[in-house]
C-alpha cells in the first residue's frame, strides 16, 4: 500500500531522516517509535506531504507521491491525524467531522455511520464547539474526522499523547475495528510501548533520524529493540 523508499528530509542545513525506508501494507498496523526527537514525526510529515524530502521516493498503491500537494494526497486515500489534534476549536463538533469533505465527490459528502459507532459520543455532542470537548475527545473527532475523508491508509501522529486510559482503550478499539473491517492500511507513530505491542502487526524504530530496528510487535521485548526506546 505505501512504501517508503530511502528517504532524506532536511530543515534548512539540519537533517533529519537519514535513508528511511518503510512499508505500510493492506489489513495490517504499523508503528513507529522512538525516543523524542529522532525524526518519527518527520517521517509522517514527508508522507503526508507538510515537508518535502530532499532524496528517495514515496509511493502509494504504485503510485509516486514525490511532488504532491498534500490536498492530492488526501484525494489518493491517505487519511492524516496530526499530533496534538489541530480540531478547529471554534467550529462545531458536526462542522469538524463536515471539513473532510473536501476531498470527496458530492455523492460522498455525508458523514459514514461507523464513526458514531465507534466514538458515540460525537454523535451526541455535535451541536458543540470542539474547543469545548476533552482532549480525548478531541482526539476522538480528530480520527473522525480524517475517516470522513474515506481514506485507505490511516496515518496518525501520536494518538494516545495526553489522553486518559479509558479514551486510550476506545481508540485502540478503533485502530483495531478499522484494520480489520475494512481492510485500511494504519500507520501509527506512538511511544506508549504497551499501546503498539497489543496493536501492531509490525515495528519499527527510529533513533537520530534513521530506522535502527523493524520486525514484528513480539520483538519489541528484545534487548536490541528496548536499547533504543530506554531514556
Amino acid at each position: 500500500m505505501l512504501t517508503v523508499d530511502n528517504i532524506n528530509l532536511h530543515y534548512g542545513a539540519a537533517q533529519a531522516l537519514r535513508g528511511v525506508s518503510i512499508k505500510a501494507e493492506i489489513g495490517k498496523i504499523t508503528c513507529v517509535l522512538g525516543r523524542n526527537g529522532v525524526g518519527k514525526s518527520s517521517l509522517l510529515r514527508a508522507v503526508t506531504g507538510q515537508h518535502p524530502i530532499s532524496a528517495g521516493t514515496i509511493s502509494f498503491e504504485g503510485e509516486a507521491l514525490n511532488g504532491l500537494a498534500p490536498f492530492n494526497r488526501a484525494r489518493a486515500g491517505v487519511g492524516y491525524v496530526p499530533q496534538g489534534r489541530e480540531i478547529f476549536p471554534l467550529l462545531t463538533v458536526k462542522e469538524n467531522l463536515e471539513t473532510g469533505y473536501a476531498p470527496l465527490t458530492r455523492k460522498d459528502r455525508y458523514i459514514p455511520d461507523e464513526i458514531f459507532s465507534l466514538f458515540p459520543i460525537l454523535q451526541t455532542m455535535l451541536g458543540r464547539r470542539g474547543g469545548d470537548l476533552s482532549g480525548g475527545q478531541q482526539q476522538q473527532l480528530a480520527i473522525g474526522r480524517a475517516m470522513v475523508t474515506r481514506p485507505k491508509i490511516l496515518v496518525l501522529d501520536e494518538p494516545t499523547e495526553g489522553i486518559q486510559p479509558s479514551i486510550i482503550k476506545d481508540i485502540g478499539r478503533a485502530i483495531r475495528y478499522l484494520r480489520d473491517s475494512t481492510g485500511m492500511a494504519i500507520l501509527l507513530v506512538e511511544q506508549y510501548l504497551d499501546f503498539c505491542r497489543e496493536l501492531a502487526d509490525h515495528v519499527y524504530i527510529m533513533d537520530r533520524g534513521e530506522i535502527v530496528h523493524t520486525g514484528p510487535a513480539e520483538t519489541l521485548d528484545t534487548p536490541e529493540a528496548r536499547r533504543h526506546l530506554t531514556v
